[in-house]
């Protein structure tokens, strides 16, 4: 098959039609804006739209159809009349997709090919908030690289991740598929994760473009419920909301996405002031904004469109460029343009920017660069598994750890396995799993199997089961609130084990979009089951399968052994028994506040004094008259089967300036018996500001890892950067006054100094 790029085609066009004014455009300009502007230059008002139209390949996957059919769309797409679609599979379905713009359309400008990879395309890692939990910045971008080589093996060359959405509410099903609840973090990871997916250079074989969303406010979701109404003030927004996507826009990301959400009764959608006044504005960022799915149409919904046309001008007036299958711009764009009620400009402006991305990703040099099976040869899914593994037991987090039980010992001869998660191959691979094979994850029992000798004995009963119908992205879980009739295996054998291994939690497709729900705590059955279990065998193991924090009280109090697993990936089972069998030490730190009760949420670490902070001498004080008003387990928390212990916060000076840093040092020394890693981490806090400051705040973190009796001094440097904040003049800076510095092991045991601050 003969390919025809977008210059050679334009110098044939030039000798043949009326564009032979053109004939002087070169088929290799150097500069990609005087090549966007060439292209710009040839293209008919129907075919600018069409660049902003994204069509869904499956055509029935993540939401409403477009209301073209498929005939319709496959003639779009041979007349030009599309730039983008989404959940193409394969470098067979993209080659066919393409060549249906290559070899028909008049200006022949390529495809681009977008999929949810989130946390891995078939290889599956831990879930986002999971992998956050590891604290370790270079796996995770190593995770993301690794999903890009396998998406391009497919022909996928746009992921709609990192989801950046600072999160406090463990309702929200998508705080899954986020960082948690702190900014300075979230941020961290989405550019890791921004690097990995695009690398140094979008052109790159083995490179994608990477999407920042969602834009702006998603995971502030009222009541924890998705794609409910957000209320933000300008102070959360900006100093808490907007940081990571500030970042991500610094990094280079390619592309963002806007959010389902309104903000203060604006659609993000047909927010102009979160996308062109601060982020193509203030930022001066040029990738291009998508839109989620349908979001545009949505706003009549909303209330705030009659019509798709009146969304189409609102959406685009407030520079959202390209239409996820919202049918919006397709149907109304050109005529809103031709009658004046939309500046061409906009438009315009729009596609140059989605013609950015692609000549970045190199496609108009080849447009079938991502259509190479060759490429799939050259992947180790072997290898990756290994990284998984690795990176699985990173992020796994150690909650309780008494009598000793673990790491499991030589000793121990009879493990009982029990629960409706412990043999379930399914749930560790999570939602939003890509490709990623159901049922193919290694499961907690496997795991252990794979672990021990043939002279400990390893049995399993489920117990009861957790869900009764089918599971599925678009299913609703039905949970068994009824069905006991495991309980008596499950009991027998706990008490003819030595040690319970209980594996419970949530399913798949309890988290993730669309997935809130009103109780955190384990689902049906579960709950009781533990109990009957504890009842003839206190040497139980709890190892929660989870995409959320989960309210987990009663366990807390009653099992001497908590490990939060999360939804791990493909090699979950195995990476569990890494840790319960101490092949590796756990180091993950909670991404997230863990609750006493879902009556807190949301709940965060670095929540505000208020006028009445804690008096426990009397009742009129901000607080609960029924339970503790901070987290069972605090974010930044995590245990290790050594100990740690930290000295004083020692500073280089007790004032500093513009011109003048200072330095923190503390000591932190492993006094157990077992080498270990552990994340030293730094808060501060801006004690009078012109706006009410957090109580604290993550400014910095380091992996320290020491032999037993090993010490090690952790220098931190403060930089004026680390205090400014979006003030009262409504500008990022620093104020003059005094600060609390805080540096330890989780945000709640801390060792604390002070300095002040002058400009």
């Amino acid at each position: 098959m003969k390919k025809l790029t977008l210059y050679s085609s334009i110098l044939l066009l030039s000798c043949l039609t009326a564009f032979s004014q053109n004939s002087k455009i070169p088929s290799s300009i150097e500069n990609i804006e005087v090549k966007i502007d060439s292209v710009l230059s040839l293209m008919t008002l129907e075919e600018k739209v069409g660049q902003l139209v994204q069509y869904n390949g499956s055509w029935d996957l993540t939401g409403p159809a477009s209301e073209l059919g498929s005939k319709q769309k496959e003639d779009n797409l041979k007349n030009g009349l599309v730039g983008s679609m989404l959940n193409v599979l394969s470098v067979e379905a993209t080659r066919e997709a393409q060549k249906l713009i290559m070899e028909n359309s008049r200006m022949k400008i390529p495809l681009i090919f977008g999929y949810d990879v989130i946390h891995g395309y078939k290889t599956i890692f831990p879930v986002p908030l999971g992998e956050t939990a590891s604290w370790d910045l270079e796996a995770m971008e190593l995770s993301a690289r690794i999903a890009a080589r396998e998406s391009v093996a497919e022909g996928i060359n746009w992921t709609f991740s990192p989801m950046i959405d600072v999160s406090r509410d463990a309702r929200w099903g998508r705080i899954m598929e986020g960082s948690g609840e702190d900014p300075y973090l979230t941020s961290l990871v989405g550019v890791a994760k921004i690097k990995g997916y695009q690398g140094d250079d979008l052109a790159g074989d083995l490179t994608i473009a990477a999407t920042a969303k969602h834009f702006a406010g998603y995971g502030f979701a009222e009541a924890g419920r998705d794609y409910n109404t957000v209320h933000l003030g300008e102070n959360e927004l900006h100093n808490t909301v907007l940081p990571p996507f500030k970042a991500a826009a610094e990094a280079g990301v390619a592309t963002f996405m806007n959010s389902f959400n309104e903000i203060d009764g604006i659609p993000s959608t047909g927010n102009k002031y979160l996308q062109r006044d601060i982020l193509k504005g203030d930022w001066d960022w040029k990738g291009f904004m998508v839109s989620d799915w349908g979001s545009i149409t949505e706003m009549i919904y909303h209330g705030f469109a009659k019509d798709k046309k009146q969304a189409s001008q609102i959406a685009i007036n407030a520079g959202s460029d390209m239409d996820m299958e919202g049918g919006a711009y397709e149907s109304s764009l050109a005529e809103l343009v031709n009658e004046g009620t939309v500046d061409l400009a906009l438009v315009d402006d729009a596609v140059r920017r989605v013609l950015r991305v692609k000549f970045k990703l190199g496609l108009f040099d080849d447009p079938y660069k991502y259509s190479n099976p060759e490429v799939k040869k050259k992947i180790s899914y072997e290898d990756h598994r290994k990284v998984a593994r690795t990176i699985a037991a990173k992020s796994i987090v150690l909650l309780k750890n008494e009598k000793e039980l673990l790491p499991i010992k030589p000793k121990v001869k009879s493990i009982a396995v029990i629960g409706p998660l412990a043999n379930d191959k399914d749930a560790p691979i999570g939602n939003w799993r890509a490709q990623g094979e159901a049922n193919s994850a290694v499961s907690v029992v496997e795991g252990i199997k794979n672990a021990v000798g043939k002279d400990v004995k390893v049995k399993y009963s489920l117990g009861t089961t957790l869900g009764t119908s089918e599971r599925g992205f678009l299913l609703p879980l039905e949970i068994n609130k009824t069905d006991r009739s495991g309980f008596k295996d499950a009991i027998e054998l706990a008490k003819n084990s030595e040690l319970v291994v209980m594996v419970l939690g949530e399913d798949a497709f309890q988290a993730g979009e669309g997935r809130s729900q009103a109780k955190i705590s384990l689902a049906g059955l579960q709950q009781e089951l533990l109990e009957e279990i504890k009842k003839v065998n206190s040497n139980i193991v709890l190892v929660l399968i989870n995409g959320r924090p989960m309210e987990i009280s009663w366990a807390s109090e009653n099992i001497p052994a908590i490990v939060v697993a999360w939804q791990l990936g493909t090699e979950s089972g195995n990476a569990i028994a890494d840790v319960l069998f101490g092949k590796y030490n756990p180091s993950g730190k909670l991404p997230v506040s863990f609750p006493r009760l879902v009556g807190q949420e949301p709940l965060y670490y670095n929540q505000k004094n208020t006028g009445r902070p804690s008096n426990d001498q009397h009742v009129t004080y901000s607080h609960y008259t029924d339970v503790k008003k901070d987290a069972l387990y605090p974010f930044g928390y995590g245990l290790s089967y050594t100990q740690f212990e930290y000295g004083e916060v020692q500073l280089s000076g007790s004032e500093m300036s513009s011109e003048k840093n200072i330095e923190a040092q503390i000591t932190i020394k492993n006094t157990g018996k077992v080498k270990g890693k552990e994340v030293v981490q730094l808060y501060l806090q801006d004690i009078i500001a012109s706006r009410t400051r957090p109580i604290k705040e993550l400014k910095g973190f380091q992996l320290v890892e020491l032999e037993p009796g090993e010490s090690k001094t952790v220098t931190f440097p403060i930089t004026k950067k680390m205090l400014e904040f979006y003030t009262a003049n409504r500008v990022w800076e620093a104020e003059d006054g005094d600060f609390n510095i805080f540096v330890g092991g989780n945000s709640r045991d801390l060792k604390s100094s002070e300095f002040t601050f002058k400009n």
